[in-house]
């Protein structure tokens, strides 16, 4: 009964047009709303976590039992908060909400205990980059018995910020695994410091503590005397420890060089229109439009020649999210910013032609085909693709004192996450060592069980 109810309740949801090509005309607000509207319904047919019997916050997985690690439902969430702020479609606030809530874990740090077998430090980061918008866009706030926004984003940095998190090895910076038994512990990356760079920059401008700026401002030189930047801006993944961090993955990721750029954004804002702020932005600029865009249109050189990961497959969405939020904290590069969004969005569109209603959308945007592959993470790319072009009428990110109405607490995250003690520690990798299974109990969700798989 509950599938079916939930089958009439999206069709009433549903635009009246469904079957048919993605139809946008960029010039009129209106137009772009409506087809944001018709991607996130059909984002939203892939999770089911609203259902009886299934998870609140996550997509389906982790393989083998689905394609989705924990992380992305963190990161689906930041983009349905954006599209709310963006259109003013409150649709999907409830599940918003109810998803966010529900994955804070027992200490309210993003770190559940069911997930620590596979939890890196980004992916907490993406549950608390989603809480920080949140606080800065002015999404639901909880009762204040329950977590608030601004102090889940502050639990997380607090835990990353650790002095255990940070040791000697390549001169610092974090590890992309938070547990030494995790496959990745020995590597130290790009994403994860981006994220924590990003989130100190946020917070620093938000509650105006120079705490946050300061440890911003020592990841960011670390993160260059590394060399994950070079002299050109290319931005690189990472390095292992074992070799100091001098064996540099080149790949280069759309999501890495934009949450450097958005973080540096924030950072240009918090001091005032620092010179040093501006001259890179501009050239992390310089580099994204260099690498990651053809003709105007945003490309994964690292996979979409070849074969693209099912976390691959979100990036585009992230990057775009995050250069318009750049346009509204560092208006200076707005005009260059919103000429790369409009000519990248447009080809994004043209390609929704696919599955059973003629317009979902595929990865492979510069070719302006389908390519035949859908997923929650191709959706995600074109309405965070679409929802990018109404920045400019939406209110920008508050602060503490601009109107945010978060509760903070600047002591959250005293306990960092542990392993669950009763359960046996492999090195196994992300694929394997994450997997979980809930069991449901009788007719209705009595309780429900987290068995950890090796």
């Amino acid at each position: 009964m509950w599938s079916v109810t939930r089958t009439l309740n999206l069709l009433w949801l549903a635009p009246a047009a469904v079957l048919g090509a993605l139809e946008v005309d960029l010039d009129s607000p209106d137009s772009i709303k409506n087809a944001a509207k018709q991607v996130a319904y059909d984002l939203m047919t892939y999770y089911h976590g609203n259902e009886s019997g299934h998870v609140p916050g996550i997509l389906p997985g982790p393989p083998p039992d689905g394609d989705y690690y924990w992380w992305q439902g963190g990161a689906l969430w930041g983009t349905m908060v954006d599209y709310w702020h963006f259109t003013g479609d409150e649709t999907y606030n409830d599940v918003t909400y109810q998803a966010l809530q529900f994955q804070v874990g027992e200490n309210r740090d993003y770190a559940p205990l069911n997930w620590t077998l596979s939890l890196g430090n980004d992916d907490q980061s993406f549950w608390g980059m989603s809480a920080m918008l949140a606080a800065e866009v002015g999404f639901r706030d909880p009762p204040r018995e329950d977590p608030q926004w601004l102090a889940l984003a502050q639990a997380v940095w607090n835990e990353q910020a650790a002095p255990d998190k940070h040791d000697d090895t390549c001169g610092g910076g974090l590890r992309w695994q938070i547990f030494a038994s995790n496959k990745g512990y020995d590597y130290k990356n790009t994403i994860a410091n981006g994220c924590f760079f990003n989130m100190g920059a946020r917070l620093a401008r938000y509650t105006q503590n120079e705490t946050y700026a300061n440890w911003a401002i020592k990841t960011w030189d670390w993160i260059m005397d590394v060399k994950y930047i070079d002299k050109d801006w290319n931005v690189f993944d990472g390095g292992h420890v074992p070799y100091n961090c001098t064996d540099t993955n080149r790949q280069q990721y759309s999501y890495n060089a934009a949450i450097l750029l958005s973080g540096a954004a924030y950072m240009y804002d918090y001091t005032n229109k620092s010179k040093d702020w501006e001259d890179r932005i501009n050239g992390l600029l310089d580099g994204m439009e260099r690498v990651f865009f053809v003709n105007g249109t945003l490309y994964e050189p690292s996979c979409e020649a070849g074969v693209c990961t099912t976390d691959m497959l979100s990036f585009k969405g992230y990057v775009h999210r995050w250069l318009a939020v750049v346009t509204q904290v560092a208006p200076f590069t707005r005009d260059r910013i919103m000429r790369l969004l409009r000519s990248s969005a447009q080809e994004a569109v043209k390609q929704c032609t696919g599955g059973d209603n003629g317009r979902q959308c595929g990865f492979h945007w510069s070719t302006g085909v389908y390519d035949g592959k859908t997923g929650a993470g191709q959706q995600m790319n074109v309405l965070g693709a679409l929802s990018s072009l109404l920045v400019q009428e939406a209110k920008a990110p508050v602060t503490n004192s601009t109107g945010g109405t978060s509760i903070g607490d600047p002591n959250a995250g005293s306990r960092s996450p542990q392993l669950p003690q009763d359960v046996p520690v492999t090195t196994g990798d992300r694929a394997g060592a994450g997997i979980v299974t809930a069991l449901v109990l009788g007719t209705t969700i009595g309780g429900i069980v987290w068995m950890a798989i090796d």
